[in-house]
């Protein structure tokens, strides 16, 4: 049996008849990793000794990937970045110690986009990763080693972080599912934090019911992070059973009509997919999100200016990358700064210092927080007539390693994820079909997006799932 093929469904039905052990599943990713990742690059670091240690100890753990921001003990957690080279974590994040507690256990981590900052994993100061579909493309970001080892069958589920996109737009690179879950559904303590009122951690998973026993064993309130509520998580994969898409409302949004930008592949498969969901029982609503177009430039503000004031404690001093080249205590913390951070790193500390400053906090920082609340309350609006709103999920799909040399473009590739999560609410990407093959670009995979309320993941689960069914 090609153990690596399985899903975390399937390995757990097999664990619990006898047929492996968790050490045969962490085996078999070995395996897997020496076949294919030599081309793919999804893994950073892989300690297989302490895998099969915790496997031996939990014989019907699931191993999972984890990305390179989350601390596990005795790991490294470099977030893609030099200036953390040598740190090794000292304890577990709060969703490993959760993991652990209900069947998984952390096996490898992933690249990503150097502080999770990036949409493509080319900003990951350690290497290359690329997308199993087409070993020239990227596999999107920041949570891109994520979503190349769960597309590349690498693994059987990993765990990634979303801020303005970070899990759903690679999800949609590489066909899998990737869920955000609403902000405070799931525990910040251990993660290295970006933009705090933003990041989120959350699965990347084969199917949506992998997905949903995967968030439901890292969820949960946690006296380490004062945003999660205690509010008992609901069992998310037995409340699959039976879902459908019959009388249920979705949304489209009307200023999305025409957006420029949008590959025609990528608004055909779109379309497709509202198409599938009528003829399953949904009734499609036209629904207006009208600050939507100011969330671009309010996520550049916010959240830049969080990863200013979080990235200050890389300095040089406790841990991490110290310049050998500094004499005095300004010289460390520049050059150590300097030498360690990558150019978009650097780019978005010196944007975020800017609109904090003083003169400026107002103008910049507090009009944003301004819209944002805006973008939020048209979300409450448009939920108050359906039950999920469908949108692409990335204007494009996969481009190739090197293509967008532009920022501003890159950013463009967060255009639909971004106001979701300012509003806080859950929202998926669910694999909807492959472009059609062309002289200049194999056929690649395209997701939609699906958004429901805040805390309404339960609902955001049925209709992905119901979507899942309908699209086979």
């Amino acid at each position: 049996m090609e153990l690596w093929k399985l899903g975390i469904k399937a390995a757990r039905e097999g664990l619990e008849k006898g047929d492996f052990t968790s050490r045969d599943l962490v085996e078999a990713i070995i395996a897997r990793r020496n076949e294919a990742d030599t081309k793919i690059g999804a893994y950073l670091t892989f300690d297989e000794e302490q895998a099969l240690a915790l496997a031996d100890a939990n014989p019907k753990a699931v191993p999972i990937a984890v990305k390179d921001l989350i601390n596990v003990t005795g790991q490294p957690c470099t977030c893609g970045s030099k200036i953390l080279k040598g740190y090794i974590s000292p304890y577990d994040a709060t969703v490993i110690r959760n993991m652990k507690a209900r069947g998984f256990i952390p096996a490898g981590r992933v690249n990503m986009d150097e502080f999770a900052m990036g949409s493509s994993t080319e900003n990951s100061a350690l290497g290359v990763t690329r997308n199993p579909f087409d070993l020239e493309r990227v596999p999107g970001g920041s949570s891109g080693g994520s979503a190349a080892a769960v597309g590349g069958e690498l693994c059987y589920a990993a765990l990634g972080t979303d801020t303005g996109g970070s899990i759903r737009q690679p999800a949609s690179f590489c066909n899998c599912v990737g869920v955000k879950p609403s902000y405070g559904r799931v525990s910040r303590f251990g993660v290295t934090a970006f933009a705090s009122s933003l990041d989120q951690v959350g699965p990347l998973a084969k199917s949506v019911e992998d997905a949903a026993i995967l968030l439901g064993a890292i969820a949960g309130h946690d006296e380490m992070d004062g945003t999660t509520p205690k509010d008992p998580v609901p069992d998310y994969a037995a409340l699959l059973a039976g879902a459908s898409l019959k009388g249920v409302r979705i949304g489209v949004v009307k200023e999305y009509a025409g957006i420029a930008g949008l590959d025609p592949e990528v608004k055909r498969i779109t379309d497709e997919a509202i198409a599938k969901c009528t003829a399953a029982g949904a009734e499609i609503v036209e629904v207006s999100l009208p600050h939507a177009e100011y969330a671009m430039a309010v996520y550049y503000i916010i959240a830049p200016a969080e990863a200013s004031a979080n990235l200050a404690r890389f300095d040089g001093v406790r841990y991490g990358h110290r310049s050998e080249r500094s004499n005095d205590v300004f010289s460390l913390y520049t050059r150590s700064r300097a030498e360690g951070f990558g150019p978009e790193v650097k780019r978005r500390i010196i944007m975020g210092t800017y609109v904090l400053s003083s003169g400026y906090y107002d103008a910049y920082y507090g009009r944003a927080q301004k819209v944002r609340t805006l973008i939020r309350c048209d979300f409450e609006e448009a939920f108050s007539k359906v039950d999920a709103i469908l949108t692409p999920c990335a204007p494009t799909p996969a481009f190739k390693l090197g293509e967008l040399q532009d920022p501003l473009t890159m950013y463009l590739n967060d255009l639909f994820t971004i106001p979701s999560s300012l509003a806080g609410v859950c929202a998926a990407s669910v694999p909807a079909g492959f472009t059609a093959a062309r002289p200049d670009r194999p056929a690649l995979p395209v997701g939609v997006q699906f958004i429901c309320a805040s805390f309404a993941e339960s609902k955001l689960l049925q209709i992905s799932k119901a979507f899942e069914e309908a699209m086979k």
